[in-house]
């Protein structure tokens, strides 16, 4: 019997399995990637998916500092 029944070619992908997006940057807090990306990611070609992942370090999925908590709520 064949092992190559059992071989899957997986399409690289940054995910980490930690899927929730942003409601301010639109990107994806595990991986960076937009919605649109996430979606077209399995019909994207080898090319455009390493172009996005070469850029994923740059990108920040939620902002660096804090809302203001308690504070900016009693400035409004």
């Amino acid at each position: 019997m064949s092992d190559e029944v059992w071989q899957r070619a997986e399409i690289e992908s940054p995910c980490v399995k930690l899927c929730a997006i942003h409601p301010e940057t639109r990107l994806c807090l595990g991986c960076a990637r937009s919605m649109d990306e996430i979606a077209a990611w399995g019909r994207m070609v080898p090319e455009e998916r390493a172009r996005i992942m070469a850029e994923l370090p740059t990108r920040e999925a939620a902002p660096k500092g804090r809302r203001g908590g308690r504070k900016a709520r009693l400035e409004r």
